[in-house]
């Protein structure tokens, strides 16, 4: 399988396993300080992929990571740190604020946000930016812009 390291990218996954897979190797290429903005529909496979992210970096084994719909922030820190933050339920600024975002951002980390579109994040980061797309039940596209 080609790396998904480099620049930008785009590939078709046709299971979840594969999206894993396809996280992993977009793992090897982050470092700390990296915001990793994930976006897509419902169901489109953005905590799937983010299962490889957080597995390829040594934060937590896939099975470990789950969407943050209702808690809104996981943090993964076995051999790296790993947020993980879901932006769909938050409806205004004053809610984000209280996300403590802000502290992420000072740390040694990777903070991977679902449903980025919903507010700008502020941070001199370099950002990825990955989009997933239903193609049919069980493939996506995945592309991957940096």
């Amino acid at each position: 399988m080609p790396n998904a390291a480099v620049n930008n990218s785009e590939f078709i996954t046709n299971s979840s396993e594969e999206t894993i897979e396809r996280g992993r190797e977009i793992a090897r290429s982050l470092k700390p300080h990296t915001l990793v903005l994930l976006s897509g529909d419902l169901g489109a496979g953005k905590t799937t992929l983010t299962k490889g992210i957080a597995s390829g970096l040594g934060a937590a084994a896939e099975d470990e990571v789950t969407s943050p719909t209702f808690t809104l922030v996981h943090k993964y820190e076995k051999k790296s740190r790993v947020y993980h933050v879901d932006l769909y339920r938050v409806s205004n600024f004053h809610d984000l604020e209280t996300l403590g975002l802000e502290d992420v951002f000072a740390e040694d980390a990777i903070v991977i946000v679902e449903w980025p579109e919903r507010f700008t994040l502020r941070t001199d980061w370099p950002i990825v930016r990955i989009h997933l797309e239903h193609i049919s039940e069980d493939s996506r596209k995945i592309s991957v812009e940096r």
